[in-house]
């Protein structure tokens, strides 16, 4: 999400993600078709997410910091990102959606949304 909002501290992350989200998405999605009439390409970017690496490394206080720019103020899980990958690679659901950036983030908007 650093790509969609900015990451203060970050300028060089967040460019670099910006720029795959929106050039090369973007890019790639009308060059596909060349190689396959109705291949799709699309992007997950997740939010705050519970991983080995990040489960019992993040403290309270910026759990409570992190989840106030969140509508639904929850950390999501591996398997709320799965799901949507899964949603964007199925034919049956996805079969007309191209060149789309789902976020999964709970709503983050990277401004405070929730008061303590």
């Amino acid at each position: 999400t650093a790509g969609i909002f900015g990451e203060a501290g970050h300028a060089d992350y967040a460019a670099a993600k910006s720029a795959v989200v929106y050039g090369l998405l973007l890019s790639l999605k009308n060059e596909i078709v060349r190689v396959g009439p109705r291949a799709r390409v699309n992007a997950v970017c997740p939010g705050w997410t519970y991983s080995p690496m990040t489960r019992g490394e993040v403290d309270d206080e910026v759990l409570d910091r992190v989840t106030a720019t969140m509508a639904l103020r929850k950390i999501a899980e591996p398997e709320d990102v799965a799901r949507q990958v899964v949603v964007l690679a199925s034919d049956e659901l996805s079969g007309h959606v191209t060149g789309q950036v789902v976020v999964v983030a709970g709503g983050m908007e990277g401004r405070l949304l929730h008061n303590k």
